[in-house]
């Protein structure tokens, strides 16, 4: 199992960009949560327990980040043998804003319509062989 950051179409990786901005104190903690996804090694029980992470809304999870008296949460699905980091954010209220969670669904469907997609072909090759 690893732990990906969902890439836009037009290559920017949000997730990355959101820890990029924090102090160095910051990202520290969030990606020591993000390198505890990379320690599963079992499909059978891909996720980690609570208070690490825990079910959001069906397959969308949220990776549980703390620093000090901050919170931050990494909305994730799994694919296959990847985890795919779609949203991050500093959780202010109790509950994920609804606005949050459709961030991530909306990357999710994003991520899975590319990923879909027909195969392109490569061009034929001209000359000799060409009918």
């Amino acid at each position: 199992m690893q732990a990906v950051y969902y890439r836009a179409s037009d290559a920017t990786q949000p997730v990355s960009a959101f820890i990029e901005g924090l102090s160095p104190e910051r990202q520290v903690a969030i990606d020591n949560r993000i390198d505890r996804l990379n320690t599963l090694t079992s499909r059978k029980s891909p996720h980690l327990e609570y208070p690490d992470s825990s079910q959001v809304d069906g397959e969308l999870r949220e990776l549980r980040c703390h620093y000090g008296n901050e919170h931050y949460r990494v909305l994730y699905r799994q694919s296959g043998s990847f985890f795919i980091l779609l949203h991050a954010f500093r959780k202010t209220t109790r509950q994920i804003p609804q606005r949050e969670i459709r961030v991530a669904r909306e990357r999710w469907e994003d991520f899975r319509t590319r990923m879909d997609a027909a195969r392109r072909e490569p061009p034929r090759a001209i000359g000799g062989d060409a009918p």
